[in-house]
């Protein structure tokens, strides 16, 4: 094993000098931007600026001046990222130097260990199962976000995680290969992710298992999951996750419709195959100008006679605002990617397009600081209204037949209403122009700086069009002169985006995302145990809807029993509602109300005589009828009259000690008693008089001593010591049982004092 182990040394000290080899080809980025290495950021970015300003390749004539400004970028992106220049510091190497290629920087050697078994012949030849291959395609976390991302909105990318010591990566690299081969050119990018180093950006995309695949669409992330080894599946996978109808058929009942839809500033695409369903290559096409062209797929042999497109070729026919002709169209039996994306670009634009967006704006008429090369943009300001359908459609006219090179002059038209903060700040002050149906010339010097001029003479069609196209052709033959310049000078905003979704379709949009992604997140057995949770769910509010359904039924019936039986005897109220019982405490019902009472219950008693009946029963009535359905209560009057003897005997027996009392009948009359049977006690309420004289000196000559007094419920009032039956001794039997609702809600509190007693008295009429 000696050997092996100088065959790795040599190994390292090749890998060590291929990276100094490496550095010393990029230079050293401190003094190509001429700083020092404890340099600040912003004396860094000051370097930059000053030295991209002094080697642009617009201002510099030098031939050296745009590999130099290239130079100064890529030292200004290394130095501003605080984790690659502290790389950069301490080993001198960034993460870019490892993998190189002309897109994405990555590394490749043969190491020696290879170069030994393969001179050898040894049957561990790496050539197929080579996991450099993955080495060559590897991005990193920031090159994701800064490239890729952005990139996958017209470029669909696969990403492929691997580990060095993954054997089952090792297996898929020759699969991984000839997918490179098949998909890379129809437009979709294949890169690779080492799931080691970049554990973050495997967790952001979910990564559960290696190897592991990974398509990125416009910044959506989709995880395959089903074996690499199948090219066809996976371009299924590709072509399923593509935009819902982003290439819809086109027959004979909505060609119409399509062609003449260019409303939305997009140009028209039809693509025809000798077969029934479209090849990814013109899928991921359309994709790529999604936002320029809109492209269907030809279903009838009536539209492929009418356009003479020939049936063994692939064709695809783009159109502006003119459906009768294709303004460019191409037929071969296999398109290339590359020659597709050529004519496209070349015709995206319709002959008279809209300045919808910032976008748009950057296309047709992009910054251009030289006055040399200066492009101008000639804009019609219209609203977004039919009313101007003819002053667009003719303008759109002249725009065709103009002499003017695209590359020099573009045509568009813009509207007011709905970009009006652009269109009003290129409206010089203290000036009186009407914007609307004037032309404006741009020149567009950087993004936010601009010089415009108007021209006076609006575009109405009413009048004769001779004299504003004779003028606006002099101003633009005039303003293409290098030594001329436009007049008035803006600094204008981004443009409005007029194609940007809405709240409601972003939101729309942002939970068809999330459940897909949940959807492709979860596995068989995950899918098996929330279908079952689902089903378990959906049973549960089935049968209590069943049971909910089949108690409103029955509720339903009973009712209709009770209306009928509450119509054969006009008593339906008194059905419903339980019955309240004041029983008449004597001696035939004293054992059942009193001493015969189960644990826990008790009898409420009110004391009244013949004259008092029928002013306090319905009194005692109300207050009691809130409980009349407690099962553990019982209700009862008692005459005094009849019960005298034994209402004072049960008396002497809560006293302390024995004292003969003389107890006026008529002073009894409104007190209620709660008669505990079984725990042998009995609670006391009772209403005093106090409106009359001699009552309130009596309270007011014991409160000292007697504090109780005023309680009735203390049991020091007994009052009934007066054999008199004056009126000023005798309550009001109005307000008698004002009180006694409170009360009873402090009996059932248990507030309310307790007399305990050691039997109960008997009952013997007087």
């Amino acid at each position: 094993m000696k050997w092996l182990s100088q065959l790795w040394l040599i190994q390292s000290c090749l890998l060590v000098f291929l990276i100094l080899d490496v550095l010393g080809e990029l230079g050293n980025p401190y003094q190509i931007l001429g700083v020092h290495r404890r340099a600040t950021s912003q004396e860094i970015r000051k370097a930059y600026k000053q030295l991209a300003k002094e080697w642009h390749p617009d201002k510099n004539t030098d031939e050296d001046a745009e590999n130099r400004f290239v130079e100064i970028k890529q030292a200004y992106e290394l130095l501003s990222d605080p984790e690659r220049r502290k790389r950069f510091d301490d080993k001198g190497i960034t993460e870019d130097d490892f993998y190189r290629k002309p897109e994405y920087p990555s590394f490749h050697t043969t190491t020696p260990l290879e170069e030994f078994f393969t001179q050898q012949g040894s049957h561990f030849n790496f050539q197929d199962n080579d996991i450099t291959f993955f080495h060559k395609l590897s991005i990193t976390t920031r090159q994701y976000d800064k490239i890729i991302v952005p990139k996958s909105e017209k470029t669909p990318h696969l990403i492929f995680f691997y580990t060095d010591w993954c054997f089952t990566c090792l297996q898929t690299a020759p699969y991984c290969r000839k997918l490179v081969d098949h998909l890379e050119p129809l437009g979709i990018s294949f890169v690779t992710v080492h799931a080691g180093r970049e554990q973050n950006l495997g967790r952001r995309l979910s990564i559960h298992t290696l190897p592991c695949l990974v398509l990125l669409l416009d910044g959506n992330i989709y995880v395959y999951k089903e074996t690499i080894t199948s090219m066809q599946k996976i371009i299924e996978f590709i072509r399923n996750h593509m935009p819902y109808k982003l290439v819809p058929k086109i027959n004979d009942n909505n060609i119409n419709d399509f062609l003449n839809g260019w409303s939305d500033n997009r140009v028209r695409g039809l693509i025809y195959e000798p077969r029934p369903h479209m090849r990814l290559r013109y899928l991921v096409t359309a994709y790529h100008f999604r936002h320029r062209v809109a492209f269907g797929f030809v279903d009838s042999d009536e539209i492929k006679a009418q356009y003479q497109v020939p049936g063994d070729m692939d064709s695809v026919l783009l159109f502006n605002e003119n459906s009768t002709q294709p303004m460019a169209s191409i037929s071969m039996k296999d398109i290339p990617t590359s020659t597709l994306h050529t004519i496209i670009s070349s015709n995206q634009f319709l002959a008279l397009p809209r300045l919808s967006s910032q976008v748009v704006l950057d296309d047709l008429c992009p910054c251009e600081w030289n006055k040399m090369k200066k492009k101008l943009c000639v804009i019609l300001v219209t609203e977004d209204s039919s009313n101007h359908d003819l002053h667009r459609k003719s303008f759109r006219m002249y725009a065709q037949t103009s002499q003017y090179n695209v590359e020099k002059v573009r045509f568009a038209y813009i509207y007011h209403d709905k970009q009006t903060e652009f269109v009003n700040s290129l409206i010089p002050e203290g000036t009186s122009v009407e914007p609307m149906l004037s032309i404006v010339i741009l020149w567009r010097k950087d993004t936010s700086h601009v010089k415009y001029e108007w021209i006076t003479d609006k575009w109405e069609i009413e009048s004769d069009l001779n004299y504003t196209t004779q003028k606006l052709e002099n101003t633009i033959n005039k303003l293409l002169r290098s030594s001329e310049a436009l007049t008035n000078n803006a600094f204008v905003k981004d443009l409005f985006d007029e194609h940007s979704k809405g709240t409601f379709s972003k939101i729309f949009t942002k939970i068809i995302y999330f459940l897909e992604s949940t959807y492709e997140g979860v596995g068989k057995s995950e899918i098996l145990a929330v279908a079952s949770i689902l089903g378990t769910v959906v049973f549960i509010v089935g049968v209590g809807y069943l049971m909910v359904y089949l108690v409103k039924l029955e509720e339903e019936s009973i009712q209709n029993r009770q209306n009928k039986s509450g119509n054969n005897n006009n008593n339906m109220k008194s059905n419903n509602q339980p019955e309240l019982k004041i029983h008449d405490l004597r001696p035939e019902t004293y054992n059942g109300l009193v001493r015969m009472l189960k644990p826990g219950c008790r009898t409420i008693v009110l004391l009244l005589d013949n004259q008092s009946r029928t002013q306090l029963i319905p009194p005692f009535h109300k207050a009691v009828w809130p409980y009349r359905k407690n099962k553990t209560l019982m209700f009862a009057y008692l005459n005094i009259d009849k019960g005298i003897s034994w209402y004072k005997e049960l008396l002497q027996l809560s006293l302390p000690e024995e004292k003969d009392l003389h107890i006026n009948p008529r002073n009894c009359v409104g007190t209620v008693l709660s008669l505990t049977g079984h725990r042998k006690y009995f609670c006391m309420f009772h209403e005093k008089h106090n409106d009359t004289r001699r009552t309130r000196r009596l309270r007011q000559r014991n409160a000292a001593a007697h504090r109780g007094e005023r309680d009735c419920e203390s049991g020091a009032f007994i009052g009934f010591d007066s054999d008199s039956s004056s009126e000023d001794e005798i309550l009001l039997q109005g307000n008698l049982l004002d009180g006694l609702p409170n009360w009873l809600d402090r009996l059932f509190e248990g507030s309310t004092q307790r007399y305990h007693i050691n039997y109960w008295p008997d009952f013997s009429i007087k």
